[in-house]
């Protein structure tokens, strides 16, 4: 699920594979939907939840960001009848370009839009990353995610992928390095790492705090929403936290 600051929210589904987003208002009326014309492979999941392809969407209010490095860009921008308005952002190397399920699956991740304009994208498997991009879609900045919490990985990053079986044929199974992400209202990334930590970028990419959420014990966020009222919503568990 989506929400946007317009009073509408999206839900993200996949009927028999199919790809669809709905959208509704706060009093759950069905106001539009569509199906997404190609159907994109569920390249990086974490559990039993797909976070790639029409996992990773974010509703802006009138248009939807999607990854779909499929279509050769790292993510799409799409109306609410369902039509692509442009593609931003070139697939980066990854050494596994004669592989490409799994070239694609380490070009997976969630677009976000940035509040003062542009957009940002964050890699979710393989080496952690994120990029920013104004308005026009031209990269402005790349930077390297790294810290403490994820020292231990980042040297037992694989080389090889085990296969699963899917509907559409066996898949790498590609685990992904960081579990979602968000932008708060004054432009800072925030970004939920597989392990119980999350970082917090500023405007120039540059980290300014790692955070745990405490709870009834400690959450790994699975989703991170802000209120207006300065405050961090995460889920599981519904909890709210300040964000300053």
């Amino acid at each position: 699920m989506a929400l946007s600051r317009a009073g509408l929210f999206a839900i993200a589904d996949a009927p028999a594979g199919q790809e669809r987003v709905q959208i509704f208002n706060l009093e759950g009326v069905l106001i539009a939907g569509f199906y997404l014309p190609a159907k994109a492979m569920p390249r990086v999941v974490a559990g039993h939840v797909v976070l790639s392809g029409i996992g990773s969407m974010q509703y802006t209010g009138t248009t939807f960001l999607v990854s779909r490095p499929e279509g050769g860009t790292l993510f799409q921008e799409i109306d609410s009848a369902g039509r692509v308005l442009r593609q931003i952002g070139a697939l980066r190397a990854t050494g596994q370009e004669s592989n490409p399920d799994v070239h694609l699956a380490l070009n997976a991740g969630i677009p976000l839009a940035d509040p003062a304009g542009g957009f940002l994208f964050v890699f979710q498997a393989g080496v952690p990353m994120f990029r920013k991009y104004d308005a026009a879609g031209t990269l402005i900045f790349e930077r390297h995610i790294e810290g403490v919490e994820l020292d231990e990985r980042l040297k037992s990053l694989p080389t090889t992928w085990p296969t699963r079986s899917t509907p559409d044929g066996a898949l790498p199974v590609v685990e992904p390095m960081i579990r979602t992400a968000a932008v708060d209202a004054a432009g800072q990334l925030w970004i939920s790492l597989t392990a119980p930590y999350t970082y917090v970028y500023d405007a120039t990419g540059d980290k300014r705090r790692t955070i745990q959420f405490k709870g009834a014990d400690v959450v790994s966020p699975a989703t991170l929403t802000f209120a207006g009222d300065g405050r961090v919503l995460v889920t599981p568990g519904c909890y709210a936290f300040s964000a300053k």
